[in-house]
């Protein structure tokens, strides 16, 4: 007996190849739709054998039409080196991608879930954030593609389910990290744990004290999966992250000493725009998801660097 027909956008990235090993380990067809601009068919060659997975290559800021139960909307590129590469594809692919996943969410009657980020956020004033915080964001500056992209399709979400009635879900994801991160992506673990790993100079930018909470895969699947399958009374936002809170250079004391790595730690400067603090305040997703993230920090980093062993 076959479960839902779902279809996850971006389902070759990081997170989505583990939403989509998810779903499908749950019993359901999962459809995994991505333009491979930075997820890569290695994520999901393994479910290409599978009898109810699908993988199609499509560009979300294209409409696409398909008779699903539900949609996981994943596709955006995540990291600063990726979004900011084509930051007019980056708004694109948020805003238009929002628009043609709610239309067909709105044509076929599908619950759908917004994949945003910590980012609506922006720089914040308030510590750690809420779901209830506008954000300090900046709306012109290098990171603005993504984090007005983000801000953006949510309004739109909203719109879409005041005006239409569409089953809507909208999560905040916080960093993450874990085994099929983009070892080319410039997010901060996957940096770090590279640089160790080769023995190179590790790169700190700024002094190192800017904080960040780091969320590992399993358990922002287990959010994701949680959110989607809540009544349709639950819209969010929710964040979803982990609220334990590490400066950059604690981490990578942590990563240095999990890899008995050589590597010397050097500084250099902060880019534009950089958060200094991001925590998540995560009591709305305990008590209403009853979800809180279970790994630690460094049970999740020896995971990550037993893969990237085997990539690089």
């Amino acid at each position: 007996m076959i479960g839902k027909k779902i279809l996850v956008t971006g389902g070759s990235g990081f997170i989505g190849s583990h939403l989509c090993e998810r779903l499908l380990n749950e019993g359901n067809e999962v459809i995994c739709l991505d333009n491979y601009f930075t997820g890569s068919k290695q994520n999901i060659v393994h479910l290409l054998k599978h009898p109810y997975f699908e993988a199609i290559r499509h560009d979300i800021t294209m409409p696409y039409f398909m008779e699903v139960d539900e949609i996981y909307n994943l596709a955006c590129p995540a990291s600063p080196i990726h979004y900011q590469f084509d930051a007019i594809q980056t708004v694109k692919t948020s805003v238009m991608g929002a628009i043609n996943v709610l239309g067909l969410a709105k044509r076929v009657k599908a619950k759908v879930l917004q994949a945003s980020t910590s980012e609506v956020y922006g720089d914040p004033v308030i510590h750690p954030q809420t779901e209830e915080y506008w954000g300090n964001v900046n709306p012109i500056g290098i990171r603005s593609c993504y984090d007005e992209g983000k801000r953006c399709a949510e309004t739109l979400f909203m719109d879409y389910h005041r005006m239409n009635n569409v089953r809507i879900k909208i999560i905040r994801i916080f960093n993450t990290y874990g085994p099929r991160m983009h070892p080319c992506d410039g997010r901060v673990v996957s940096n770090l744990i590279i640089q160790a790993l080769k023995g190179i100079d590790i790169t700190i930018f700024g002094d190192g004290t800017q904080t960040r909470s780091f969320q590992y895969i399993d358990d922002l699947i287990e959010g994701i999966v949680k959110m989607m399958n809540t009544d349709d009374s639950i819209i969010g936002p929710i964040n979803i992250g982990n609220p334990n809170e590490f400066t950059i250079l604690e981490l990578a004391k942590k990563i240095i000493d999990l890899t008995g790595s050589k590597s010397k730690i050097v500084f250099l400067p902060s880019p534009l725009d950089d958060p200094k603090q991001r925590k998540p305040n995560i009591n709305l997703a305990k008590s209403t998801l009853n979800w809180e993230p279970k790994i630690q920090l460094n049970d999740g980093l020896i995971k990550t660097i037993e893969y990237f062993k085997t990539v690089i």
